[in-house]
């Protein structure tokens, strides 16, 4: 897969190689609903013997555009977007730089500067595409824009148990600690990567070592509690049991109000400092307590691993 990164004005026009039938769209999460997209273009594709491009953009436009301090966070930040795509036979990704400049320019000089002059010949988007100044484009202008220089598919509303699958949905879901319901919108586990990192070491005093993961928080998390993860270590898999939250049986964290995430893992020993473990979320087991005291702590852990061993064995 190529990427070629672009910004308002770009310069960087492909070549004459570079026809395409391209997806079009934030794709924050590649579910189900995104994946309709991309399956729609990629057949079209196929169909022209073009190649299969996807148009994404970054960072959030809401990121941009807020005049709040509202933290955006990603179902699947840049990098993983990037693999995720790749994954699905994806020839030309475009990554569009969204600021200012970009979000002034008004509908009609968008769809000349990025879709006829990156020689787009089929654009494919989802029902609730905008594009343009304040997303005065959408599904209704684009026939007009493209003015027959391009073909245009716009794919409807993707529903499941009466309701659309979106990144909103999933966010909920997540929200709730319902991991499991977002993996099956997702096609695939919630994913949070972290570099382990030194802790209070705690967990090797009681009998169970944790890695301590420093993670971005652009990264999407589910609700504070304790879950079943699996993780991946240098290509392995390995069980684990995950705590996401802020610790509030130690006096000594209450004043860090920053979540943290420490997993210990199943049947596996060895150095992780300064390693990268990419973390998969399989299912809920329960909410963050505040325990009595360390031995009520150690007993209530003890029954999340054999809750959690039961869901793998």
């Amino acid at each position: 897969m190529e990427t070629i990164m672009l910004k308002y004005p770009h310069t960087n026009l492909p070549d004459t190689n570079n026809t395409s039938v391209c997806a079009i769209g934030f794709f924050d999460g590649i579910h189900k609903g995104h994946q309709k997209v991309i399956e729609t273009a990629k057949a079209i594709a196929r169909q022209k013997n073009k190649k299969l491009a996807v148009m994404t953009f970054t960072p959030h436009p809401s990121a941009v555009l807020q005049k709040s301090n509202r933290h955006v966070s990603y179902l699947t930040p840049l990098k993983q977007k990037q693999a995720i795509l790749k994954s699905l036979d994806v020839d030309l990704l475009y990554i569009v730089k969204f600021d200012l400049s970009l979000a002034q320019l008004d509908p009609q000089s968008f769809i000349n500067h990025f879709i006829v002059n990156l020689d787009i010949c089929h654009l494919v988007c989802g029902f609730d595409f905008t594009y343009g100044h304040m997303g005065k484009g959408n599904v209704d202008t684009l026939l007009q824009h493209a003015s027959e220089r391009f073909g245009v598919s716009v794919v409807e509303k993707y529903s499941e148990h009466h309701e659309k699958v979106s990144s909103t949905r999933i966010r909920k879901l997540l929200a709730e600690g319902k991991v499991d319901l977002a993996k099956y919108f997702l096609t695939r586990p919630l994913t949070t990567e972290g570099k382990v990192v030194h802790g209070y070491k705690r967990g090797r005093e009681i009998g169970y070592p944790t890695a301590n993961l420093a993670i971005d928080l652009n990264q999407a998390l589910p609700r504070t509690g304790v879950y079943y993860v699996t993780v991946d270590i240098n290509h392995q898999r390995v069980h684990g049991m995950a705590s996401l939250g802020y610790n509030p049986t130690f006096a000594d964290d209450k004043a860090e109000d920053k979540v943290k995430l420490e997993v210990h893992l199943l049947d596996f020993t060895g150095e992780l400092y300064d390693q990268t473990l990419i973390v998969y979320w399989e299912k809920f087991i329960r909410p963050e307590y505040k325990f009595d005291g360390v031995e009520q702590l150690i007993t209530q852990i003890n029954q999340d691993e054999i809750e959690i061993r039961q869901l793998f064995q």
